[in-house]
């Protein structure tokens, strides 16, 4: 494949919705919305509202098989992510690439399973303050992509690359994705989960000696499993978490606290209980994981 020219994205949430708002005015690429039956229906009377501004997308349904995708995003909640994986069989292809917009470290694992490891790129996103209010959807236009391969002669980097250089979305192509998306993924389970039980922003967390040293605890117990999974630690997890904090927005908050706020479910599952299931294959005990995923899930049940 030379260029991304026909576009999927599965899940018009609010990082859904906007990469979806970033292609779609650019009016270049042959975008189409992934939905079920009932959000088709749903999404023509309602359209999305993204910066104020109302977007009429293509939506397509899984049984269509007139549309072959260059780039499939998935960007559901990962509640949602075996179906996703279901429903976009009949829109790959043998050079499609496929991103996944989810947190955590498992959902890459899950889609190299069924679609093979050298479509589907790594990535997570960074920066980033996303707000959902029903159909109506706000941000910033601060996100980074950070992305690549552990093959490094994956040519769909360099794809995907050209890609987003044309929709004008900062990235990164770290040297190690893996250790990256780690790194992320300890920062994650750091501030996601005490947010949820304290709901605290990211600058009161940061002015919380207690909240520190509970952040210290749970990204020495990652980088425990890191190793045992063969992941690079020559990044401290903790340092790399407190760095990250630094420059998130003060009043900003994060998506699994703006879920619980909102009514909806947060994804627990990613988080806490993703590093007990881990540490539980490796023999690594994970207490700490343990009692701030269980807490979160006695939150998220009120």
């Amino acid at each position: 494949m030379e260029k991304i020219k026909n576009v999927l994205i599965c899940g018009i949430g609010a990082i859904g919705g906007y990469y979806a708002s970033r292609i779609y005015d650019l009016k270049k690429h042959n975008l189409k919305i992934l939905v079920d039956e009932e959000r088709f229906k749903r999404y023509k009377k309602e359209p999305r509202i993204i910066n104020e501004k109302e977007y009429l997308f293509d939506y397509i349904l899984p049984d269509n098989t007139d549309y072959k995708a260059d780039l499939v995003i998935i960007a559901t909640k990962s509640s949602g992510l075996e179906d996703a994986i279901h429903n976009i069989k009949n829109f790959v292809k043998d050079d499609t690439i496929i991103f996944s917009f989810l947190n955590g470290v498992t959902s890459e694992r899950k889609l190299s399973a069924v679609y093979g490891k050298e479509k589907v790129l790594y990535s997570y996103l960074i920066g980033h303050t996303f707000f959902r209010n029903g159909r109506s959807i706000n941000h910033d236009g601060h996100a980074k992509i950070v992305f690549g391969s552990a093959d490094k002669n994956n040519n769909r980097v360099n794809t995907a690359k050209a890609f987003f250089e044309e929709i004008n979305v900062p990235y990164e192509i770290p040297d190690d994705i893996i250790q990256s998306q780690w790194l992320k993924f300890a920062f994650n389970c750091c501030v996601n989960q005490i947010s949820a039980i304290t709901s605290m922003n990211f600058g009161q967390i940061k002015n919380s000696s207690k909240s520190l040293d509970i952040m210290k605890v749970i990204c020495d117990e990652i980088m425990k499993i890191a190793k045992a999974e063969g992941v690079s630690t020559s990044v401290d997890f903790y340092k790399h978490s407190l760095e990250s904090l630094d420059i998130m927005i003060p009043e900003g908050k994060t998506s699994m606290l703006q879920d619980i706020e909102s009514g909806r479910k947060p994804e627990t599952d990613l988080f806490g209980h993703t590093v007990c299931k881990l540490g539980q294959n490796f023999g690594i005990e994970t207490p700490y994981n343990k009692l701030l995923s269980d807490l979160a899930d006695i939150i998220s049940d009120k």
